[in-house]
């Protein structure tokens, strides 16, 4: 019998749904508190670009540059390049919610710049993994069509990459909020008063992160067992 992994309710829904209701939750949530404190100066009125790279510098890591990048909460960190990119918002903002951000994408920077190895797992697998989560449903849906369920399996290998690349990505996440934290408290960037606020915009944005893992173990198990419905 032929089962589609596109229609209908299906196995392994049961654990998709409740990690899509976490990653839109998680979503809303990064939104509002990012919003809640981009309205709140922070009283040395720094600016995210001005702390990114005030940290950098403290850090001796002066061949990380600090550009500016267009969209909204589109911040990263360049690990090809040395380049931390700073959204409008972030760039510019002097807001709690700015000099968070940009330290926490610097954080990421100290982590390349000691060779923390996450990080570097993480850079390694990650074209695989982005490979991996566009071809699993291409072989998955050949595979289901076509009646050849070792394209299944090779599907569900490949997007085996994509869930250890979110499993990997959690760590690196949090080991980069706490190195913000600590390099604001350090430097004297933000006051005792602050942090508080500081940590709460981190953790709705690691949120994201523990979603989309959720979400990414989710549809593994239920590609599994859509392979051994079919069987």
């Amino acid at each position: 019998m032929f089962y589609s992994p596109y229609y209908g309710f299906g196995p392994g829904m049961i654990f998709l749904i409740p990690a899509i209701i976490l990653a839109m939750y998680a979503q809303m949530k990064v939104k509002t508190t990012f919003n809640r404190y981009l309205n709140i100066r922070n009283m040395r009125g720094y600016t995210g670009a001005q702390v990114a790279r005030m940290i950098l510098d403290r850090n001796g890591l002066y061949d990380v540059s600090v550009e500016y990048t267009g969209g909204f909460l589109s911040d990263y960190y360049d690990p090809r390049s040395k380049v931390v990119r700073l959204s409008p918002q972030v760039y510019n903002g002097n807001s709690i919610a700015s000099i968070s951000v940009a330290a926490h994408e610097v954080g990421h920077a100290i982590q390349h710049g000691y060779g923390y190895v996450p990080l570097i797992l993480r850079n390694t697998i990650a074209p695989i993994a982005s490979f991996g989560s566009q071809a699993v449903w291409v072989l998955v849906f050949l595979g289901f069509l076509l009646g050849i369920g070792s394209l299944i399996d090779i599907g569900i290998l490949f997007y085996l990459a994509a869930v250890i690349f979110q499993i990997i990505t959690l760590p690196v996440e949090f080991n980069a909020s706490s190195r913000a934290i600590m390099q604001l408290e350090m430097n004297g960037i933000i006051t005792s008063e602050e942090i508080i606020y500081s940590k709460k915009v981190l953790n709705a944005a690691a949120l994201t992160y523990v979603a989309a893992m959720a979400v990414s173990i989710a549809q593994l198990l239920r590609l599994i067992l859509l392979r051994n419905r079919r069987d």
